[in-house]
């Protein structure tokens, strides 16, 4: 592919698959979706974008394929799906967190069915998804980087090419959700010990609000903590299945992450007690 793709295909049509495949329609690219739960899809059809119940049908004819899937296993099944509509040479970009092990069996899967491979996880939450400013970790060859560069205009705000080798995004993206998965429980504890001790959780943020620990991301959640609306920017149970991707990452590298396995209980927690598809900063009810 020497020229911007004309049709693109995204499969996987939840809070970042349906924000990332409305980008790509307003920047004049020709979208087809499909979701596992077809349902879930149809509100993109009064956005001009062509939504199929088959995987297959979804990627015929689209020179670029999107997976936005949950997790590992999810991508793998819905490209297995749609194998019948692959064409030679597509170009898959795998934007899913789906953890070191499965992105070796995708690009095996990719290598097999005679597709150029990106692993482009990226990086972000509802918000900047819908606004078109996400941060897309790029493993891939550098042959289309340039035809791809205005389909990652459309949806993302910078580009981090990692590597030539798929797998180095997604390693990355596993070291960067330490460090938010920390901010997270972070503040969740914070507030609940105020709390606990009979203070006024708001005084935590109120503290900290203009000073060097604060930032855009830590109000974000505290205000969800402190007005129970978790809305979903990035549900909890995906939170908890990126922390477990970490963790099993880096116990096979050796390194210990202390933090990561005792937040997996508190997301563990908050999942028993029914908050799976809250926010993340459910976390605070953990």
């Amino acid at each position: 592919m020497d020229k911007q793709p004309a049709t693109i295909a995204v499969l996987g049509i939840g809070i970042m698959g349906a924000a990332v495949a409305r980008n790509l329609r307003r920047k004049g690219f020709a979208v087809h979706a499909w979701n596992r739960t077809p349902q879930r899809a149809q509100a993109l059809l009064a956005e001009d974008i062509q939504v199929f119940d088959q995987a297959a049908e979804a990627v015929r004819g689209a020179q670029v394929i999107i997976t936005l899937n949950k997790d590992g296993p999810a991508v793998l099944q819905a490209m297995q799906q749609a194998a019948d509509g692959l064409e030679d040479g597509a170009i898959w970009l795998q934007m899913a967190t789906v953890g070191v092990d499965a992105i070796d069996e995708l690009h095996g899967f990719a290598k097999a069915r005679g597709l150029v491979f990106y692993d482009v996880p990226v990086l972000g939450t509802r918000q900047p998804a819908e606004q078109g400013q996400l941060v897309v970790l790029g493993a891939g060859s550098g042959t289309y980087r340039p035809s791809l560069q205005p389909l990652f205009d459309a949806i993302a705000k910078r580009v981090l090419w990692v590597g030539e080798e798929p797998g180095a995004g997604s390693r990355l993206k596993l070291a960067l959700n330490s460090w938010v998965l920390a901010l997270t429980h972070g503040a969740a504890e914070s507030l609940a010990l105020a709390k606990g001790l009979g203070l006024d959780p708001a005084l935590v943020v109120e503290l900290v609000s203009g000073g060097p620990l604060d930032s855009g991301y830590f109000q974000a959640k505290t205000q969800a903590m402190l007005s129970g609306d978790y809305s979903p920017s990035f549900t909890l149970a995906n939170a908890l299945k990126d922390a477990e991707l970490m963790v099993a990452a880096a116990h096979k590298v050796g390194v210990r992450l202390d933090l990561a396995e005792a937040g997996i209980q508190r997301f563990q927690r908050a999942l028993d007690r029914g908050h799976a598809d809250k926010d993340m900063a459910a976390s605070y009810l953990g």
